[in-house]
């Protein structure tokens, strides 16, 4: 891996996707060397592979000059405009039980939101990205989602467990939200939302995947209508994703019915 250039606003989209895709070559690098998946006693729900992933990302991301947000290690700043909201690795708990549905996030967000993405699946090597306004991919193929437009035929991924039957055919509670949103994206589910009242989930765990759906012509949205676009770490949101307007609207109206929360589409 070369030294990743130095970036600011000027540095072109592909430029930064280079970088992106090195942060997750550095953390798949680092994982391989891990021998404790277990808990770091750090603070609650950090793993050792945790803190091992956050040291590779921020090496490949600090030397950019990037200003990082990470969800292990917080606000790294930097000089320049451009932000880097990291997960090094979400679905840790996955990981540490050998479950094979664990990822590295990263994407590049300027004033206007969210830039680029990659979301690497670390347990099968596979990556997803997208640009904004030049599509999303998996491996180079183009990504689309499932077009499914009926909640009680879909088969829909979820954080949290809801109070009450969403009303969905099928569900899915798979442990990584990065990639439960990539896979609405492929039409590998049909959508995905967050079940807790408020939503559970910093920007480190949404962002590089709500634009790769974007990007694909999924639809995305937020349990009560607020902006996901964050910058602040403390700050939590409840992202829904669905393959069609007609499905994210469904998701949400149930959201709103049995978790007592307003919802907007």
């Amino acid at each position: 891996m070369s030294d990743p250039p130095q970036v600011d606003e000027s540095v072109d989209d592909r430029a930064l996707l280079a970088v992106l895709h090195d942060v997750c070559d550095a953390v798949a690098a680092a994982l391989a060397e891990v021998d404790d998946w277990g808990l770091a006693g750090t603070r609650p729900g950090q793993h050792f592979s945790d803190l091992v992933a956050d040291a590779a990302a921020l090496e490949v991301l600090g030397a950019s000059g990037l200003t990082v947000l990470s969800e292990e290690s917080g606000i790294t700043p930097a000089d320049g405009s451009l932000l880097a909201v990291v997960d090094p690795l979400d679905g840790s708990t996955n990981a540490w039980r050998r479950v094979p549905w664990y990822a590295t996030a990263v994407c590049v967000a300027d004033a206007e939101g969210a830039r680029v993405a990659v979301v690497a699946n670390q347990a099968a090597n596979v990556r997803f990205e997208a640009r904004r306004g030049g599509g999303a991919f998996v491996d180079g193929v183009a990504l689309g989602p499932s077009g499914r437009t009926e909640l009680s035929e879909s088969l829909i991924g979820l954080t949290a467990w809801p109070r009450a039957h969403f009303g969905w055919r099928q569900f899915r509670a798979l442990g990584a939200a990065a990639l439960d949103m990539c896979a609405v994206a492929g039409g590998v589910l049909d959508g995905y939302i967050d079940c807790s009242p408020s939503g559970i989930h910093g920007v480190w765990d949404y962002l590089a995947s709500s634009l790769i759906c974007t990007e694909a012509g999924a639809v995305v949205g937020e349990v009560r209508g607020r902006d996901l676009m964050v910058r602040d770490p403390a700050e939590r949101r409840g992202p829904v994703a669905a393959a069609t307007p007609s499905l994210l609207d469904q998701l949400l109206s149930s959201h709103s019915r049995y978790l007592g929360e307003p919802a907007s589409g």
